[in-house]
């Protein structure tokens, strides 16, 4: 595979979350660096934060791994023993299964940016710490619930 030309990597912003935590995703954005490049056995994201943006929810994966490592700027990483913060060459890594729940929060005046590489399982569950909220992939489709398996139908 020839070197990745990122100008020509579509920037995906927005999120898959029911509201109203969709749109607390506000400011950021990533490019799917493992997709444009045909990977189909991990996956790897650029994320890019602007001031005062939010990773995603709070979240641990049942099936994947997931590692991280700030290559811009600095961010909070938020995870169930509290808050660490995060500069260019830090890294975290987050095992399958481990339910330890992290996002990364910029706090700064500047931009910050990270990259995210993880596994991609044929089935994941994805559960959020701070709301009743999972999310399972499977077969291309992702379906949201509550905590306990339920449809998820809002904030209850």
């Amino acid at each position: 595979m020839p070197k990745l030309d990122l100008t020509r990597v579509p920037v995906k912003t927005g999120s898959i979350y029911p509201e109203p935590y969709a749109s607390m995703m506000a400011g950021r954005s990533s490019l799917r660096l493992g997709e444009a490049g045909g990977l189909t056995q991990f996956g790897a994201n650029l994320v890019t934060l602007e001031p005062g943006a939010v990773s995603s929810l709070r979240h641990w994966h049942l099936n994947e791994d997931e590692f991280v490592m700030v290559i811009e700027g600095e961010c909070i990483m938020m995870q169930d023993e509290g808050e660490v913060p995060m500069r260019v060459g830090d890294c975290a890594a987050f095992p399958a299964g481990s339910t330890d729940g992290h996002c990364f929060v910029n706090r700064s005046g500047k931009v910050a940016k990270f990259l995210v590489v993880g596994t991609k399982a044929k089935a994941e569950v994805a559960t959020y710490s701070d709301v009743d909220l999972q999310i399972h992939i499977g077969e291309g489709k992702a379906r949201f619930t509550y905590k306990d398996g339920t449809d998820w139908t809002g904030p209850r």
